[in-house]
């Protein structure tokens, strides 16, 4: 039976976790990403600063190729990665065991990855993988997969999917409003502009993932 699992190692025992000693308190969150053979390279955002360079603030790391800023909203930068598999990581025991990691999110104190495996020996291959590289992996949850997202839930991260419903749930989308961005923000604890970034990429993703499904009709003038 597909198996789901959560694993955590310390903050410093994986690629980008240099920012960390720049940059404490913020959040990286990795995008859904397949390991392939000879190299990964994922997008991932930072959350939780502002600064001038972002890319500088990772640092060197033996597992990074290259970092490049892809766009940047407020306290959110969408950044990409290139990293060799030549560094004996997590990511590497991921790509030899087959594992598809379908969230990463790292802080200060840790990283949390969530994978998946066809049954429990693809898990139990990881992990003991994991112990061969001396990588320090603590396994949290282990169960069966969980039933499928919808699409748009699948589209959305955490962050935009609580901005999203708040919003609904407070009238935002309403004529006229019944709330307004800084109230919002005030109950999220994040700023107007942050806010604004997240209802726009969430509703860019929700629509991603149905409009674009829809069959195109010809317009009758009606």
């Amino acid at each position: 039976m597909a198996t789901e699992a959560t694993f955590t190692v310390p903050s410093g025992e994986f690629p980008l976790g240099t920012v960390f000693e720049r940059l404490p308190d913020v959040t990286i969150e990795l995008e859904r990403i397949i390991p392939a053979q000879d190299v990964v390279v994922p997008y991932f955002w930072v959350r939780g600063t502002v600064v001038d360079d972002i890319e500088a603030a990772f640092g060197d790391h033996p597992g990074v190729v290259d970092i490049r800023l892809v766009d940047s909203v407020a306290d959110e930068y969408l950044l990409r990665v290139e990293w060799t598999l030549d560094y004996a990581g997590v990511l590497s025991a991921l790509t030899e065991t087959g594992i598809p990691l379908v969230k990463a999110v790292g802080t200060s104190k840790q990283w949390t990855f969530d994978v998946r495996g066809d049954d429990r020996s693809d898990i139990a291959a990881f992990q003991q993988r994991c112990r061969e590289l001396d990588i320090p992996v603590t396994l949290t949850k282990l169960h069966a997969l969980t039933p499928i997202e919808t699409d748009a839930e699948a589209a959305l991260t955490d962050a935009q999917q609580e901005a999203l419903v708040l919003a609904y749930d407070r009238g935002y989308f309403n004529s006229p409003r019944d709330v307004t961005m800084t109230e919002l923000g005030e109950e999220l604890g994040i700023t107007q502009q942050a806010v604004a970034s997240r209802l726009r990429r969430g509703i860019d993703r929700v629509l991603a993932s149905t409009v674009s499904e829809l069959p195109v009709t010809a317009d009758d003038g009606t």
